[in-house]
């Protein structure tokens, strides 16, 4: 098989690759697979990406001889499947790579927010050891709200029990045993709000995820309340938050992801490109949000342990074989 891997950067993971898929033709590259480079790669029987490629129709439509894709991610938001499955290309994620890794991160973004510690770091690197401003909130007995019960927001549910937080959650799939074993309660999604003091966000991104949480429903939020989140950032509408910062209704917000995140990674992918009105006023509007003092952004990292980068590898190693064997372990549909 001839197999292109895109966004791959780092040389232990291209001699891993090589090592254990050694019977066929690897091409390694470190950018992305794009609308401007897809031409040549028509010959390709196998495409690996990771989130920054966007694999659009007009992609796909040059990718002739391709019959998988496979995206080193658990989401799969930045490929579009229907159009995938309208070429009869199959669509591979890695969906179980990094549960504990990124519940961990949400919970490390929880614990900076609540007890202000990037904050409590940054006067110090300025010799400045007064306590003024920097008290924060315990969140033993807080109430903290799970958007979306997959595995990593489990897995955040099993960590905030070990805090002694109350647990809601609100998720699309319910299981008494899960909520009895893990000792939360599911509600509906006003519910969670009204009644969170920490609300974090765990759902992939679909047309019934987007803007989940924007300016029809932010006033629902408890006051004060704390927003976290590392799924996607459109699941979070960006203006709103803005606006619930500076009225109060939130009293922080800490994301790893962020709406239009791939146009501020590099300021010079808005000199040389061109781009849309709502582009350039989501790119503004996720710099008026990093410069607010109660709120936390990080580059889209909490995925980033060697664990997790280890276990992804080998998901995709495996499937690569489940492709050339035409399984279907791994695939993902149109919602």
């Amino acid at each position: 098989m001839k197999i292109a891997f895109f966004e791959m950067k780092e040389k232990w993971e291209i001699e891993y690759m090589k090592k254990h898929l050694k019977n066929h033709r690897l091409f390694f590259f470190s950018g992305e697979l794009n609308k401007n480079n897809a031409k040549n790669f028509r010959d390709f029987d196998i495409i690996s990406i990771f989130i920054y490629s966007n694999i659009t129709p007009d992609v796909i439509s040059e990718l002739k001889k391709t019959k998988a894709i496979i995206t080193r991610s658990t989401g799969f938001d930045h490929v579009d499947i229907k159009s995938c499955d309208r070429n009869k290309i199959k669509v591979y994620n890695v969906p179980r790579y990094g549960s504990n890794t990124v519940a961990e991160y949400a919970f490390a973004l929880v614990l900076a927010l609540a007890r202000k510690i990037i904050r409590s770091n940054e006067r110090v690197r300025n010799l400045d050891f007064s306590l003024d401003g920097l008290r924060g909130m315990d969140i033993k007995g807080k109430t903290l709200g799970i958007v979306g019960l997959g595995e990593i927001g489990a897995c955040v549910a099993e960590i905030a029990r070990g805090f002694g937080m109350n647990i809601l959650v609100s998720t699309k799939i319910k299981d008494p045993k899960t909520a009895k074993s893990l000792g939360f309660r599911y509600v509906n999604f006003n519910y969670l709000l009204k009644n969170s003091d920490i609300i974090t966000f765990h759902v992939p991104l679909l047309p019934s995820t987007k803007h989940m949480l924007n300016s029809g429903n932010i006033n629902l939020v408890k006051k004060g309340a704390l927003l976290i989140n590392t799924s996607r950032g459109e699941v979070i509408e960006t203006e709103t938050v803005i606006k619930a910062l500076n009225r109060g209704i939130i009293s922080g917000a800490a994301m790893d992801v962020l709406e239009g995140e791939e146009l501020i990674k590099d300021e010079r992918e808005l000199l040389f490109k061109q781009h849309s009105h709502e582009e350039l006023k989501a790119a503004l509007e996720e710099s008026v949000l990093a410069e607010h003092e109660n709120v936390i952004i990080t580059p889209h990292n909490a995925f980033n342990t060697q664990e997790a980068l280890q276990r992804i590898l080998d998901v995709t190693i495996q499937d690569v074989r489940f492709a050339i064997q035409n399984k279907k372990e791994n695939t993902v549909k149109c919602e």
